[in-house]
């Protein structure tokens, strides 16, 4: 496995480094920076402090921390706040970094902190989640949740490196490492087909021997739809294609209350959204459809609503959702296993009957 893979935008191409060691090299890493006289802080969350405990010691030490709560409520205003105030406080300057480590809530909080605070400084992502690994660490999607819909507040804005150590999913919860798997079958599913075959006979594990490779190969397809699409201005597919699923999981994740699910979670129930749409929209036979869920279901995933949520309340928060057009629906499907496309204009009452069947009242 290659050790570099490069996320190619011309002046703001940056390296995705894949390698053991997360200690030593982090640990470098800071010591360059520290030597150029650059001023450094570092986000993370109460769960990442008590998992990677001994990294934090050694990798950053002498290094300020921000520690914030765990879980999604955190992707707030007022945890933006709190990180603008504390870079402050450390007195960074325009040539200051901020290291964020752990899984996407805190580094599209930081990132989104980093592009604003002083109107933009570096920061580098080193990802703890599988989820954060393979999709939100990469492509310099920042932002935050509002009440009326999940990531309305954001920027672009690119790190200027992520660190991927496969090894530190390995004190990653069981619940944690499935909801990463939500995007790992995402890529599959939009764009390499042999990828969604490998896991749909033999799902993978956080001790699978071939984990690292499959991190690594989900990057490559992300990274090539960034450097096609970097903003998402594509009139059909482009970047919007990374969404699959997410058009159903972001309502989930608001109706539910940010909380009640994973954001993968919320995915994988809105994959099994998304084929079933796709198999009403004529594009996917019903075998299809079945693989789909049972790949989902067999990584330890929902693909049913857990309780009754409103349809009609499902069905204004995809509204809200950022993918839709002129007030109206917006989705990604699937023309075949391993090929997505977007698609406008989808009758509402088809999707209403999509979220009757994974179970909305």
């Amino acid at each position: 496995m290659g050790a570099t893979l490069t996320v190619r935008l011309h002046e703001r191409s940056y390296p995705i480094r894949f390698a053991p060691g997360a200690e030593r090299r982090l640990r470098a890493a800071v010591r360059e920076l520290a030597a150029a006289g650059r001023r450094t802080a570092l986000l993370t969350d109460a769960g990442v402090a008590r998992a990677q405990d001994r990294l934090l010691r050694r990798a950053f030490a002498g290094v300020p921390r921000l520690v914030l709560p765990a879980g999604e409520t955190t992707k707030s205003l007022a945890s933006y706040a709190r990180v603008l105030n504390f870079l402050a406080e450390q007195q960074l300057d325009r040539r200051g970094v901020l290291w964020v480590l752990g899984g996407g809530v805190v580094g599209d909080l930081g990132g989104f902190a980093a592009a604003t605070y002083l109107r933009g400084i570096d920061f580098f992502q080193v990802p703890t989640t599988l989820l954060a690994m393979v999709d939100s660490s990469i492509g310099g999607k920042t932002g935050l949740n509002l009440p009326a819909g999940k990531n309305l507040v954001g920027a672009f804005h690119h790190p200027r490196a992520v660190y991927i150590f496969p090894e530190l999913l390995r004190t990653l919860p069981a619940r944690e490492f499935a909801a990463g798997m939500a995007e790992v079958i995402k890529y599959g599913l939009l764009g390499d087909r042999a990828l969604f075959a490998r896991l749909e006979k033999t799902p993978l594990r956080p001790r699978s021997a071939t984990l690292a490779a499959v991190v690594r190969r989900c990057c490559a397809l992300k990274a090539a739809v960034v450097a096609a699409d970097e903003r998402e201005t594509a009139a059909e597919g482009g970047r919007a294609l990374l969404n699959l699923g997410h058009t159903f999981g972001h309502a989930i994740e608001r109706v539910g209350g940010y909380g009640g699910y994973l954001h993968g979670e919320a995915v994988g129930i809105g994959l099994a959204g998304a084929a079933r749409l796709s198999g009403k929209l004529g594009q996917l036979d019903a075998k299809a459809v079945a693989r789909v869920e049972s790949t989902v279901a067999a990584h330890g995933l929902p693909i049913r609503l857990r309780q009754p949520l409103r349809g009609a309340a499902l069905l204004a928060a995809m509204r809200h959702d950022k993918k839709a057009r002129a007030g109206g629906l917006r989705f990604v499907v699937l023309p075949r296993l391993g090929r997505a496309a977007t698609l406008a204009g989808v009758d509402p009452a088809l999707v209403a009957e999509v979220w009757r069947e994974l179970g909305a009242a």
